[in-house]
């Protein structure tokens, strides 16, 4: 659910190498996806699967599959994030977490993830955080959450996110995935994108970048070459941050690597979309390592870093 252009589900289904570093194949297979966004969509079936259906999802629902496994998705975010309204789960985009409730009402799955921002759990939206815990509590699940950031998994970027998850056998637990990298060792901004300092603008690889003046309040921030990549954001044109180096914004093919992407998955939009795909997008690094939580859960399987 909420697919974007399949950041989440690319980690899921694996099979992709990102810095010279391989995750494997995974045993999900995606059977049904749902995005609202025709940009995000083309894009989605360029890279992962044809069958996306591209339609608001309460007109869908009842067309999600039945007795699934895992069930995914990272609802819009907008009404939480510290950059939005503050409406919390009132909000015409952040409340769209009711559907996620109706379809795991509908489809029954074993476990399912739910992804968000970090503002989640600011002191404001405690509310809101209760009442998504309650409604997802309410259908049978056991509930519990936890606060990731995204360098600690092998994304060089600086991200926190929060990711709920429902396991339905109330007898047994959800063990997270294991950081396996310190901060002393996060991938750097230089370390991800110092390759492509001296390459041209290349629109077939999305290697384009916003041209757009500097800003006195967002849209300001410089790469520091030693440090992780600052949070890939998903508000267009003005606030794509700064190269390390070079005298401008950093390219869409710089965005994906500090999300995380492989270099094959290529954004089908221009650049203004291609900024909201990337800054919606759940870094597929970090999904990767969620989806082997998932799997040793339904297999009580070990878990394992990518080789």
């Amino acid at each position: 659910m909420f697919s974007g252009c399949g950041g989440m589900d690319l980690g899921f289904r694996g099979g992709f190498r990102f810095l010279g570093t391989h995750y494997e194949r995974l045993p999900f297979e995606i059977i049904w996806a749902n995005e609202i966004n025709q940009a995000a969509c083309r894009t989605y079936r360029k890279n992962i699967d044809e069958r996306i259906i591209c339609e608001n999802i309460w007109d869908v629902l009842e067309d999600i599959p039945q007795d699934i496994d895992v069930l995914i998705g990272g609802f819009p975010c907008q009404d939480i994030s510290i950059n939005g309204k503050g409406a919390g789960v009132d909000g015409k985009r952040s409340g769209l977490y009711r559907a996620m409730v109706e379809a795991i009402r509908i489809a029954k799955p074993k476990i399912f993830v739910a992804e968000n921002v970090k503002g989640l759990l600011m002191r404001h939206n405690r509310a809101s955080l209760e009442k998504i815990l309650e409604d997802f509590g309410a259908l049978g699940y056991k509930v519990s959450y936890k606060l990731y950031h995204a360098a600690n998994y092998g994304v060089p970027q600086s991200r926190e996110r929060v990711f709920i998850v429902g396991i339905s056998d109330p007898r047994r637990e959800f063990i997270p995935p294991k950081e396996h990298i310190s901060s002393e060792n996060w991938i750097t901004a230089q370390e991800a994108i110092g390759d492509l300092e001296l390459l041209e603008s290349n629109p077939a690889i999305n290697h384009i970048w916003s041209l757009a003046n500097r800003s006195p309040d967002q849209g300001n921030r410089q790469l520091e070459a030693c440090k992780p990549g600052y949070t890939i954001r998903a508000e267009c044109h003005g606030n794509i941050q700064y190269h390390y180096k070079l005298p401008r914004r950093i390219s869409m093919r710089e965005a994906a690597r500090i999300q995380s992407f492989p270099d094959d998955f290529i954004f089908d939009a221009k650049l203004r979309e291609t900024e909201r795909q990337i800054g919606n997008a759940v870094p597929p690094v970090l999904a990767w390592h969620m989806a082997q939580a998932v799997r040793s859960y339904l297999d009580d399987g070990e878990y394992s870093h990518g080789s």
